[in-house]
């Protein structure tokens, strides 16, 4: 059988990197992109391919649509396919109102937004029916209970409408678009050992964190035959911050 083939962006650590282990575990080969982490792509691409598949690590920048496009078609180009698109790749910064820039701003709604729309549209060119796209989202999405992340907010809330249009022009051609909101989740980015680490668990109904590997399962779901009649909505992985 022909192995299916996902594109995972921002894919050498955190999030992205265990959903390129969890696909490759269900039998996908593996494309990554990530920024500046090289040895760390290729700490992954080797995992990739210990669990049986073939693996690419691809240098792309999430604010430049060029290289995003590059790294579709060169998925495309080595690894034969494109049936799986999962955007994860992001940044975090925020900080009080006043104080963000159009710059930051602008920085936030290309990495989050515009590259998820170019990412889907050059995608969904290679994409037959069966396919999937899957975007990382955030529960500060549906829920902001602390100051200081207006703009990031924003910037993830974008993707909600990206989801739903997306479900409706590609539903006819048998492809789905879903959007995972993580909560809080132990990654380097926001550990679960840090300084603001028990006041983000306290706004949880669980009362922990989630792990990488929790929003990889929700992924590899919507990813998986199991998922193939659920487009246009949201999952979220947040220990029931959004409750």
């Amino acid at each position: 059988m022909t192995r299916r083939v996902a594109l995972v962006t921002g894919g050498s650590r955190g999030i992205g990197a265990a959903v390129a282990r969890r696909l490759a575990a269900d039998g996908f080969d593996v494309a990554i992109t990530y920024r500046s982490a090289g040895e760390r792509a290729a700490a992954v691409v080797k995992e990739v391919e210990a669990a049986g598949g073939r693996a690419l690590g691809v240098r792309a920048e999430a604010a430049d649509p060029g290289e995003l496009v590059a790294a579709v078609e060169r998925t495309v180009r080595e690894l034969g396919r494109l049936d799986v698109l999962v955007a994860n790749a992001g940044i975090a910064p925020c900080g009080a109102l006043e104080d963000v820039t159009l710059a930051e701003v602008d920085e936030l709604l290309a990495v989050h937004a515009r590259a998820a729309f170019v990412l889907a549209q050059a995608a969904a060119r290679h994409m037959e029916a069966g396919s999937g796209i899957v975007f990382i989202g955030s529960s500060l999405a549906e829920r902001v209970p602390y100051a200081g992340w207006t703009a990031y907010a924003m910037s993830k809330s974008a993707l909600v409408g990206l989801t739903k249009g997306l479900a409706r022009d590609l539903g006819p051609r048998g492809i789905t678009a879903n959007l995972v909101h993580p909560g809080s989740t132990d990654t380097e980015m926001n550990p679960a050992d840090g300084p603001d680490a028990d006041e983000e668990r306290r706004h949880t109904a669980l009362g922990r964190y989630c792990s990488p590997e929790e929003v990889a399962a929700a992924v590899a779901y919507l990813a998986g035959e199991g998922g193939r009649a659920v487009t246009g909505t949201a999952l979220s992985v947040d220990a029931g911050v959004t409750a």
